[in-house]
C-alpha cells in the first residue's frame, strides 16, 4: 500500500486504523488478527502524539507504509517525536496484571498489548526520528504462496 502521511495528532488515529485495517485485510488476515495489529499500532501511535509529541512540546507527522516482505504483513510507522523504544518498558506480568487495580503501577499496559498483537514489534531510532515496525506473519495458503 502507499505510504501515507497524518498528523501527529489524536484527530489522525482513527484514519490511521482504516488503514491499518484495510492492509491487514488486503493480506488476507482473520480478524482476530486485524483487531490485535489495529490495537497494538493504536497504542504505540497514541504514545508517539500523547508523549512523544504533546509532553514534549514538539509537532510533527505520523507516517505508515504497509507492505508484504517474507511471507509478513510489515506496518512502518515513523515519526520525528521524541525518541523511545517500547521494548525496552517494563511491562505489567501475570502477577502485576492480578493485583487490584488500586494496587498496580501505572503504565506498560498499552505496550504489553502491542506486543502481544503482533508476531514482532521493532524500533529503531534515526537521525530522522523514530521507526516503529509491527510484523505479522501471513497465514500459509494458497492466496499468499
Amino acid at each position: 500500500m502507499e505510504q501515507q502521511t497524518f498528523p501527529g495528532t489524536l484527530d489522525a488515529l482513527e484514519p490511521l486504523r482504516e488503514y491499518v485495517k484495510e492492509a491487514a485485510r488486503s493480506a488476507g488476515l482473520d480478524q482476530r488478527a486485524i483487531y490485535k495489529l489495529c490495537l497494538a499500532v493504536d497504542e504505540i501511535a497514541t504514545n508517539v502524539v500523547c508523549h512523544g509529541y504533546e509532553e514534549a512540546g514538539l509537532n510533527g507527522d505520523l507516517k505508515i507504509e504497509a507492505s508484504i516482505k517474507d511471507d509478513s504483513l510489515v506496518i512502518q510507522l515513523e515519526d520525528r517525536a521524541k525518541p523511545y523504544d517500547p521494548n525496552l518498558h517494563d511491562v505489567p506480568n501475570t502477577d502485576d496484571l492480578l493485583q487490584p487495580l488500586d494496587e498496580r503501577e501505572i503504565g506498560g499496559l498499552g505496550i504489553l498489548l502491542a506486543q502481544d498483537g503482533v508476531d514482532d514489534l521493532q524500533y529503531t531510532a534515526t537521525n530522522e526520528g523514530n521507526v516503529h515496525r509491527f510484523i505479522i506473519h501471513l497465514p500459509q495458503n494458497d492466496t499468499n504462496r
